[in-house]
């Protein structure tokens, strides 16, 4: 008989990982460089301009590589590169926009957008990064946010409100927060803190969720009783969709909470309720306010009577930017972008429809696939239940938002305020979708993090043998 303890010294990291996430993060580095010079030549005929900021941008990368080896070891290797190959892409195409016009370039200058606009976006990619190590710092396991499950409920309430308060309303969407030159927008962060709300209240409530009361087409509906949840969460969405006039918001809202409920009760008829409820939601609400129907009309009859100089102006232009790019664009730096408003932010995915073609925004959404599968296996790996839910609540919003704007500007679905995670300009977004980042890396670290091994204790051995 031996007595054994469990070392709580830490497992070393391999050096397969490490290397592997290296190498993507460099091979990402390179694809940005040359994404960089395409766009470059495309505009001037010469390497100018954005050199700098890459140098800077690959040295954030690098220091966000070595934090993660440092407080992450374990984590997927492509979590990180992939963050930073869409946020390198994004950087090249508001140099590019912001550059129309400029240096001989035959254009227009997107009178929306600041001249200084690349560098607010590398110093906006640098507050993300500081945010992604400030998590990965402070937040050593994912599961210590539930005990925080209702403090950052009633957070992420305060921030969705703030906006239907004192809010700046822009193109129609009251959701921002102007501070003389500074404005924030709430709800990027309400996201995040909803997720972890939702993680903690399911993986509570999940057993009395998941009951099952009558059972109608072979499908087992909740019991009558057990409504009140997905009701508030409806309700909640709906005021935002009233009060803030964005659906974009109020879709994620609901729709995190849905998918969220379902993952955690396995019950397909949440799936059905929320959807009929959403649907019913905005029907009611087109109906009764005017504001919500133009967004339906600008979508139902985009080429109608004066729609496409009017309410369907920016979505036509953006649609007919990506046709006239066809399948392999025509170029970085060669296409006109510029005649689509606010193209670098909603739009920006027509900008790179329009100059990459149909062929590198397939790339781009395999780039999100990629992200959202990482997350989704970290999910499945990790034995810790708020952490599954967690993760898999993350993965899902990231992947719910591409969906919401990729749809939108393709005419898929009406069109929303949502920006596009790590591409669109703007600090509250990326930084938003580097902490999302940060929170997928440390629930990977867990779940591929070795149980701690056996060893032995000499002493007890030695007691045990004597006797």
């Amino acid at each position: 008989m031996t007595a054994a303890s469990f070392s709580d010294q830490p497992v070393p990291m391999p050096r397969a990982r490490r290397r592997t996430e290296l190498a993507m993060l460099v091979f990402a580095l390179a694809v940005v460089l040359l994404a960089y010079a395409a766009a470059s030549l495309g505009l001037s005929g010469k390497l100018s301009g954005l050199s700098v900021y890459i140098l800077v941008y690959a040295l954030m990368m690098i220091g966000a590589h070595l934090a993660v080896r440092r407080f992450a070891p374990f984590a997927d290797p492509l979590l990180l590169p992939l963050a930073a190959l869409l946020n390198g892409l994004g950087i090249v195409m508001i140099y590019r926009l912001q550059e129309s016009g400029r240096n001989g370039n035959p254009g227009t200058v997107v009178t929306d957008m600041s001249t200084s606009a690349t560098m607010l976006q590398v110093l906006w990619t640098a507050v993300g990064v500081i945010a992604l190590v400030a998590v990965l710092v402070l937040i050593r396991e994912a599961r210590i946010l539930q005990r925080y499950t209702y403090t950052l409920g009633a957070v992420a309430l305060v921030l969705l409100a703030i906006p239907a308060l004192i809010g700046t309303s822009v193109n129609g969407a009251k959701v921002w927060i102007t501070f003389g030159s500074f404005s924030i927008e709430p709800g990027e962060f309400a996201r995040l803190a909803l997720a972890v709300f939702f993680a903690g209240y399911l993986v509570a409530k999940r057993d009395v969720l998941a009951l099952a009361g009558r059972r109608v087409l072979g499908i087992d509906l909740p019991r009558a009783r057990d409504l009140g949840p997905v009701l508030i969460a409806w309700g909640a969405s709906l005021l935002i969709l009233i009060f803030e006039t964005d659906i974009g918001t109020s879709a994620l809202f609901f729709g995190l909470f849905v998918a969220m409920l379902y993952i955690a009760t396995q019950r397909k008829s949440w799936l059905l309720i929320g959807l009929g409820l959403f649907l019913a939601g905005t029907w009611l609400t087109a109906l009764t306010f005017h504001h919500v129907m133009s967004r339906f009309t600008a979508w139902l009859h985009p080429f109608s009577g004066s729609n496409p100089t009017g309410i369907s102006y920016q979505p036509v232009q953006g649609l007919e930017g990506m046709a006239f790019g066809g399948i392999f664009g025509t170029g970085l730096g060669q296409g006109q972008p510029y005649h689509t408003p606010l193209v670098q932010s909603d739009f920006i995915f027509t900008a790179f429809g329009e100059e990459l073609g149909l062929v590198g925004v397939m790339a781009l959404l395999l780039i999100f696939g990629l992200l959202v599968q990482r997350g989704l296996r970290a999910a499945l790996a990790v034995k810790d239940p708020f952490s599954k839910l967690l993760a898999a609540g993350l993965s899902f919003v990231l992947a719910l938002q591409v969906f919401v704007i990729v749809g939108g500007v393709s005419f898929l679905i009406p069109l929303t305020g949502v920006t596009t995670p790590f591409l669109s300009e703007g600090g509250s977004s990326l930084v938003a979708s580097w902490i999302l980042i940060a929170l997928l890396i440390r629930v990977s670290n867990s779940a591929r993090q070795p149980a701690p091994q056996p060893i032995q204790d000499e002493g007890m051995t030695q007691v045990v043998r004597a006797a």
